[in-house]
């Protein structure tokens, strides 16, 4: 199995209470804090992190012209159901 290539290291300063409760999951854990950091890290990439990446991709769609003005798309809704009720 191949060795995952990691970065240089980063030095961050945390509230206490957030290393505390750090240090608490990887003593629990038997593993390092390094170890939680990155599972904390993937999980608010996934969520959060992966939704401000969409956002700021659906601005420059916007702004590259491909949207849909919402005005439109409520008509075209509009006449779709008012032709199913026909």
């Amino acid at each position: 199995m191949s060795e995952r290539q990691l970065s240089d290291p980063i030095t961050m300063r945390l509230p206490m209470d957030v290393l505390s409760e750090i240090e608490e999951i990887a003593a629990i854990c038997d593993r390092s804090r390094s170890w939680v950091f990155v599972r904390a890290l993937k999980s608010y990439l996934a969520a959060e992190g992966r939704e401000i990446i969409e956002l700021a991709q659906a601005r420059r769609d916007i702004d590259n012209g491909l949207g849909e003005d919402l005005d439109d798309v409520i008509r075209q809704v509009d006449a779709i159901i008012k032709g199913a009720a026909a």
